[in-house]
């Protein structure tokens, strides 16, 4: 997955929803009591917007075989929307460790409780799914996204947003090194005594080097996402400042890319065959693709001025993130401004406050019915419309009984036992 992303990641999609009335403002401070407190509907649109994205990717048609806007929404997605669910993974973790405040003493020892439990269940989730779908599946990064990002839940906002701007200029150029030094041979000795590569063809080197969504450059996402979390996006000061920004450091990114590398720095990787997001269900036993972010095949030093999707380049990452904030900002924007719009856009908001549920529903459907994935034999984009009108329905009748969708209600259910801790 280009995510399969993510997961984000994975991502993971958020496992809380909103009780059906919640608007899409927030108190400010410490005073809530549980993950659904200060939720933004617009944050529920821009997880809906990653799931579509993850469908486009794994069921609509691939990029060669588009054209006008149907290419761009093919480009945007490959790539973005694992992006967009790994930075709204971040923000979803600042809802377990306290929206504005960091929660502290048995609170925070809870809620880090709860992170922990929930990164261990995706970890082993993505890992059975990874043995029937390859490693596209992004749940397990998402796993080790939140075990990573542990230490950083107490960080105030400029703290995190420093963290993940040292990432995306370090994180690279490292990724870059260990590649070079990763022989066949040494890769090959380190999977032999790795349980993980066992059970499924994602093992540690892949989720943390190697993989699809390598947590070694994907972590900037999600502690951008984050510093976003600590953000008041209800805030008009703030909306405007994170849009002048999301647009800056995507201007920057890729425009400097463009301008180093020539023309073909945006070139999606997707184009020259299967890349992180590019088909939907691969088959086991393939390994490791080797184009995927934070892998460079060619080991030349120049790929690492692209800014394509899923190139995993500093420029490709300081890009991704200003289209996530983008993404995030102007859905929230147009939630808090346009009640009517919002109204109308509410099965669509139902999808994302059960990502999970539909992020893992769409691989079982492929397979029970059998859909060609968004390969070069898919030219049909009515596979893809089934898919978002199937979750679209799901969504806005189970919303209608259910607080949370059905895996966000099993999962959630399974770090209860956080509050045991004393």
């Amino acid at each position: 997955m280009t995510q399969a992303q993510q997961p984000q990641a994975t991502p993971a999609p958020q496992e809380n929803s909103p009780p059906p009335t919640r608007t899409s403002t927030e108190p400010a401070g410490p005073a809530s009591t549980g993950p659904s407190m200060g939720r933004l509907v617009g944050v529920d649109l821009a997880r809906a917007l990653a799931v579509f994205g993850m469908y486009v990717v794994h069921i609509g048609p691939p990029l060669s075989a588009t054209h006008g806007v149907a290419s761009w929404i093919r480009y945007m997605a490959d790539g973005h929307s694992s992006v967009l669910f790994a930075t709204l993974a971040g923000f979803s973790l600042m809802l377990l460790a306290g929206r504005r405040e960091p929660r502290t003493g048995l609170a925070g020892r809870q809620a880090r409780a709860r992170i922990a439990i929930r990164a261990v269940i995706l970890l082993a989730l993505g890992t059975v799914m990874a043995i029937e779908y390859g490693g596209v599946i992004i749940l397990g990064f998402y796993g080790v996204y939140f075990l990573l990002a542990l230490p950083l839940v107490r960080l105030r906002a400029r703290t995190l947003a420093i963290i993940a701007a040292a990432f995306a200029l370090v994180a690279p150029q490292l990724a870059y090194v260990l590649s070079s030094l990763l022989t066949p041979s040494v890769q090959q000795s380190i999977n032999t005594y790795d349980p993980l590569r066992h059970l499924s063809e994602v093992g540690v080197l892949d989720l943390l080097l190697t993989g699809f969504y390598p947590a070694l450059t994907w972590m900037s996402f999600v502690i951008a996402g984050m510093a976003l979390g600590r953000l008041d996006l209800s805030s008009g000061t703030v909306q405007k400042r994170l849009a002048a920004l999301g647009a800056a450091l995507t201007a920057a990114a890729y425009g400097m890319s463009l301008l180093l590398a020539g023309k073909g720095a945006l070139r999606s990787l997707a184009e020259d065959g299967p890349s992180s997001g590019s088909s939907g269900p691969m088959p086991t036993g393939g390994g490791s693709m080797p184009a995927d972010g934070g892998s460079f095949p060619d080991l030349s030093a120049s790929s690492l001025l692209q800014a394509g999707p899923h190139s995993g380049t500093t420029f490709d990452i300081i890009g991704s993130v200003g289209i996530a904030i983008l993404v995030i900002v102007g859905a929230t924007v147009a939630m808090d401004r346009l009640p009517r719009l919002r109204r109308l856009a509410k099965p669509v908001i139902a999808v994302g406050t059960m990502s999970l549920t539909a992020y893992v529903g769409h691989f079982l459907a492929q397979s029970v019915f059998s859909t060609p994935a968004g390969t070069g034999t898919q030219q049909s984009w009515l596979p893809l419309i089934m898919y978002v009108l199937g979750a679209v329905l799901f969504a806005a009748i189970w919303s209608r009984f259910f607080r949370r969708g059905p895996l966000e209600y099993l999962l959630n259910a399974a770090t209860r036992s956080a509050n045991r801790i004393r």
